[in-house]
């Protein structure tokens, strides 16, 4: 059954979109908290019966989050524009590739999706004996002592910021126009699983607000207790990628929807694009390719009887 789309919002309230658009959105964002929070829960410290770690470490659960952005930029990218991430949407916005009015629609639904694959993945591990989510941290953040390497606050600060800055100009740089958008997803996954390579020592890598909310209200009032930094720090590297895009000429004035999701959101909110021209036009050569026109002049008139 098709899915009803929002129509006629109150003026001045944010249009949140299309349902179909948020669901792709929860979908992904949920799909990356469960596998990536996931991997670390279950499967980083696996032991065999003779006692040999057969688990898959610190790589592993950097190539986890990686794949899981990679495969959800793929399979419902086409639909939200794949951001699965407050930082990214606020990074998009700041540069001018994603409206404003969107921002709070995407960043709720990401903080919903992230805390129901922290309840699932909960339940799941729950069921394993002796399982203490406090005590193992259950893939949460944190400097200090409760970082895995006892990073202090400023180095899990200045991580977050730089690492999740560069995640979102990566993001812009390669869904820019000049960039082949087939291997986008793979980029991205890539730069995620890097930014994690590094930033698991220093606090087990947030780069995601949505990711750090998800599974911090599982482990106690330590992990909550730390929570602002992960909240505040990659939404700030994100707006200071979307800052550079800007300064750089990258920048947009329209939304970061792919045009199908667009233009239903169009439809929604009862606008439709814009016409054409009523007056034919011609391009105007410049290396045999241009996207500038300019009207034909006007046809003379005929002979008056």
């Amino acid at each position: 059954m098709a899915l009803t789309r929002i129509a006629n919002l109150p003026t001045g309230l944010p249009r949140l979109g299309e349902p179909r658009v948020l669901l792709a959105e929860a979908l992904g964002t949920f799909w990356l908290v469960f596998i990536g929070c996931g991997s670390a829960v279950i499967a980083s410290n696996v032991r065999a019966g003779d006692g040999a770690q057969v688990g898959i470490g610190l790589l592993g659960v950097a190539l986890a989050f990686g794949l899981a952005v990679t495969t959800m930029a793929y399979a419902v990218g086409g639909v939200s524009g794949g951001h699965f991430n407050p930082a990214v949407t606020v990074g998009l916005a700041v540069a001018g590739r994603f409206e404003w009015r969107r921002v709070p629609g995407y960043i709720v639904t990401q903080l919903v999706a992230a805390t129901a694959a922290g309840i699932v993945l909960f339940a799941v591990s729950a069921d394993r004996p002796g399982f203490d989510a406090t005590a193992s941290g259950f893939a949460t953040n944190g400097f200090g002592d409760r970082s895995p390497d006892h990073y202090s606050l400023l180095a899990a600060l200045v991580a977050e910021i730089v690492l999740t800055a560069v995640f979102v100009g990566v993001i812009a740089a390669v869904t820019g126009g000049a960039a082949p958008q087939a291997v986008a997803p793979l980029a991205i996954g890539l730069t995620l699983t890097l930014t994690n390579l590094v930033a698991i020592p220093i606090d087990n890598a947030s780069i995601n607000p949505a990711r750090s909310l998800g599974v911090a209200w599982f482990a106690g009032s330590g992990a909550l207790s730390q929570l602002w930094l992960f909240l505040i720090a990659p939404t700030v590297g994100g707006a200071v990628a979307g800052l550079v895009v800007r300064s750089l000429g990258q920048g947009g004035n329209d939304g970061d929807l792919p045009e199908s999701a667009d233009s239903a959101t169009r439809a929604d909110s009862g606008t439709r694009p814009a016409t054409a021209p009523a007056h034919d036009t011609v391009p105007l050569p410049m290396d045999g390719v241009s996207d500038e026109t300019t009207p034909l002049p006007p046809a003379s008139p005929g002979p008056r009887d």
